[in-house]
C-alpha cells in the first residue's frame, strides 16, 4: 500500500484522522524520506496545529535541503500567521529549488504587498499571471497591484479581463471604479467610475467601501454643477 497516496486522498476529502494515520505509516516505513514529513505537515496545517506542522516541514528540509514543497508548505504556514517576510524567503527558496506553477510566485508577490513593498511584489505577480493567464484571482491581484503603482492602462486591461470572464466580480468592479475615479476627471470616466462602483455594492450589498467611494464621486460631481 502507498500510504502517502492514501493520506493525500484522505486529506483532500478532509478525513484528517485517516490522513494522520496514513502519513504516520509512511514515515515509519521510510523515515528518511522527506515526502511523508511534508504530507504530515500539510495535514497538521489544515488542522491548524501550527507548531507541530512547522516541525514536520523543518524535519523534511533537514532530510533534503532541496525539498521545494517543504519550503512552500512552511511558507504558507508563516503567511497564514502574518509572518510575511519569513514566508517570502521560503517562497523564494521553493522557487530556487524548482517548484512548478504560478502559486508560489503569486504568494511571494502577496508577501511583499502585505509589507507595502509594492514594487518588489510586481515582478512576481506578473510572472504568476504569465504562468496562469486564466486564473482570475491572480489576474485580479495583478490588476490591483498595478493600480497601486498608478499603472492605470495596464491595470485596466487586467480588471477588464476579469470582468470579461466573471461579470459579477465585485472586487474587479470596485477597483475599476476607483481607477476611473482617480485616473481622470472627465465626465465620461466619472460615469464609468459610478457605474462600476454601483455594480460592486449591488452585487455585494455589504460592500461599504464601494458605497463610500461612490458617494464621494457623486459629491464631487454635484460640486462641479
Amino acid at each position: 500500500m502507498n500510504y502517502n497516496e492514501e493520506g493525500i486522498k484522505a486529506l483532500q476529502e478532509k478525513r484528517y484522522e485517516d490522513a494522520v494515520k496514513a502519513f504516520t505509516e509512511a514515515i515509519e516505513q521510510n523515515p528518511e524520506d522527506p515526502i511523508g514529513y511534508i504530507n504530515f505537515g500539510n495535514v497538521l496545517a489544515a488542522m491548524n496545529d501550527i507548531e507541530r506542522a512547522e516541525r514536520f516541514f523543518q524535519k523534511a528540509i533537514t532530510l533534503d535541503e532541496k525539498a521545494a514543497t517543504a519550503y512552500y508548505g512552511l511558507a504558507n504556514l508563516y503567511y497564514n500567521c502574518e509572518r510575511f517576510m519569513e514566508a517570502a524567503k521560503l517562497y523564494q527558496k521553493a522557487i530556487e529549488n524548482g517548484i512548478e506553477g504560478a502559486d508560489c510566485y503569486y504568494m511571494l508577490g502577496k508577501c511583499f504587498e502585505k509589507e507595502n513593498q509594492v514594487k518588489l511584489a510586481l515582478p512576481y505577480m506578473q510572472r504568476a499571471a504569465e504562468l496562469a493567464p486564466d486564473d482570475l484571482q491572480i489576474r485580479l491581484s495583478f490588476g490591483i497591484l498595478l493600480c497601486k503603482l498608478e499603472m492605470f492602462d495596464l491595470a485596466k486591461k487586467e480588471l477588464e479581463f476579469v470582468l470579461g470572464q466573471d461579470e459579477k466580480n465585485a472586487d474587479a468592479h470596485y477597483n475599476l471604479g476607483v481607477l476611473y475615479a482617480v485616473s481622470s476627471k472627465d465626465e465620461e470616466h466619472t460615469e464609468k467610475a459610478l457605474h462600476h462602483l454601483k455594480q460592486a455594492f449591488t452585487i455585494e450589498p455589504g460592500y461599504e467601501q464601494a458605497k463610500f467611494v461612490h458617494d464621494m464621486v457623486m459629491e464631487r460631481l454635484r460640486n462641479k454643477e
